[in-house]
C-alpha cells in the first residue's frame, strides 16, 4: 500500500514537472518569435543595402538567407523589444566609420522608429538626402566626415523637431547657402557641430531671419556648439546663448568685428 502510495506521488511529479517544462518550452518559443524584426523593416534593410557599397564586407550579415534572416542581430543594427505588444523595431543604425559608398536610399522611411542613425566617417561623396528630413522620431544625426557629404544642407532636415544631436564636423564640401531659418526649427537640439561647414553666405546675410546667429539662438535647448573653420566674417551683436556650457567658434574663422554684448 505504502509502495503504490510512492508510486502515485513519483506519477503526479513528474506529471507537473511534464506542465512546467512545457510552459517553459511555449515561454522560450515565443521570446524566440518576438526577438525577429518585422518583415517590412527587413526588407527595406535589404533594400537600402542594395543601393551601397561595402568594399570591406562589414554589412556581410545583411543577408536575405533564411538562417540570418533576423535583421536584429545584422551588424550595425540596434532593435527595441516592446514585449507589451509583442513587435521588435528598429530604432538605431550604427553605420560609422564602415567605409560606405554609393546612394542613401529612402527605404529608410520604413523605419518608423528609427531615433539614432550614424552615418559618419564613410566616403559617400553624395548630397544629403532630403528625405532625412522625414524621420521624424531620429534624436541623434551623425553626418561628419571629410567628403562624406557634399553640397547644400537640405532645409527638410528642420523638421527634425526631436533631434537632439547633430553632427557635420569636417564636411568642408557641404555648404549651408544663405538662408539657415531651417535650424531654428530643431528646438530639442542639444548638440551642434558645423565646424568647417561653409557658412560665410550666411554669416555675411543682412536678413536677421537667414542670419547663421539668429537661427542658432533659436534654439532653446542647445548645450554644446562648435563652428571652427565655417569661414564665419562676424558676431552681430544680439549674441546671447545664455544656456550654452560648452562653444567652440573662434578658431580659423574670419572676423572682421566682434559685437560681443
Amino acid at each position: 500500500m505504502e509502495e503504490m502510495t510512492r508510486s502515485v506521488v513519483l506519477i503526479s511529479f513528474l506529471g507537473v514537472l511534464l506542465v512546467i517544462q512545457n510552459i517553459i518550452k511555449f515561454s522560450f518559443g515565443s521570446s524566440t518569435v518576438n526577438i525577429f524584426c518585422n518583415e517590412r523593416e527587413r526588407q527595406a534593410l535589404l533594400t537600402f543595402k542594395q543601393h551601397l557599397q561595402d568594399p570591406c564586407n562589414h554589412l556581410s550579415s545583411w543577408d536575405d538567407d533564411t538562417a540570418a534572416g533576423d535583421c536584429c542581430r545584422w551588424n550595425g543594427v540596434v532593435c527595441n523589444n516592446k514585449t507589451h505588444d509583442q513587435s521588435v523595431v528598429v530604432t538605431q543604425l550604427q553605420l560609422g566609420r564602415l567605409g560606405l559608398r554609393g546612394e542613401l536610399n529612402p527605404s529608410l522611411l520604413e523605419l518608423k522608429h528609427l531615433n539614432y542613425l550614424d552615418l559618419s566617417l564613410n566616403d559617400f561623396n553624395i548630397s544629403i538626402p532630403p528625405f532625412l528630413g522625414s524621420l521624424h522620431k531620429l534624436r541623434f544625426l551623425d553626418l561628419a566626415g571629410d567628403g562624406n557629404f557634399v553640397g547644400m544642407i537640405p532645409s527638410q532636415l528642420g523638421n527634425l523637431s526631436s533631434l537632439r544631436h547633430l553632427d557635420m564636423f569636417g564636411s568642408e564640401l557641404l555648404n549651408a547657402g544663405d538662408d539657415l531659418e531651417w535650424l531654428s526649427h530643431l528646438s530639442s537640439l542639444e548638440y551642434l557641430d558645423l565646424s568647417y561647414v561653409n557658412l560665410s553666405k550666411a554669416s555675411s546675410s543682412s536678413s536677421s531671419s537667414s542670419n547663421w546667429l539668429h537661427s542658432i539662438n533659436m534654439l532653446p535647448s542647445l548645450l554644446e556648439l562648435h563652428l571652427s573653420q565655417c569661414d564665419l566674417r562676424s558676431i552681430p551683436s544680439d549674441f546671447s546663448l545664455a544656456y550654452l556650457i560648452y562653444l567652440t567658434i573662434i578658431f580659423r574663422n574670419q572676423f572682421q568685428k566682434l559685437l560681443v554684448t
